[in-house]
């Protein structure tokens, strides 16, 4: 990436919570773009589409932990809120991690990409 995007200032708006989980947030959208940098030579998150966040999930993500996989759908939330898309995505649920945790939709009757 040779003029990287800056993540953190396009973050900035929709971070909250205490200063760890801004971090993580932030290391974990840096890796997120450099994944989809990687795959397709787009930086920017205003160029993306919602198939580069569900490759992101669906197959880059799909070997790691469940757990993993649901603090990276939380960033993926944030960068779909700072985009102001409607975009949603579902996680699968194999070991009962995320039965507790419903996920509210931002806008009703977008399109959904299962996970």
């Amino acid at each position: 990436m040779s003029t990287s995007f800056d993540i953190e200032l396009f973050l900035a708006g929709v971070l909250t919570g205490s200063r760890t989980t801004r971090q993580r947030h932030l290391r974990q959208a840096k890796a997120i773009q450099t994944a989809i940098y990687n795959r397709w030579h787009r930086d920017n998150p205003w160029a993306w589409q919602q198939k580069h966040l569900a490759w992101y999930l669906n197959h880059y993500m799909d070997q790691h932990a469940e757990r993993t996989r649901y603090y990276y759908m939380l960033t993926i939330r944030l960068l779909t809120l700072r985009l102001g898309k409607g975009w949603q995505f579902n996680q699968k649920i194999n070991d009962g991690f995320f039965e507790n945790r419903p996920i509210k939709a931002e806008k009703l009757g977008q399109s959904v990409v299962r996970i």
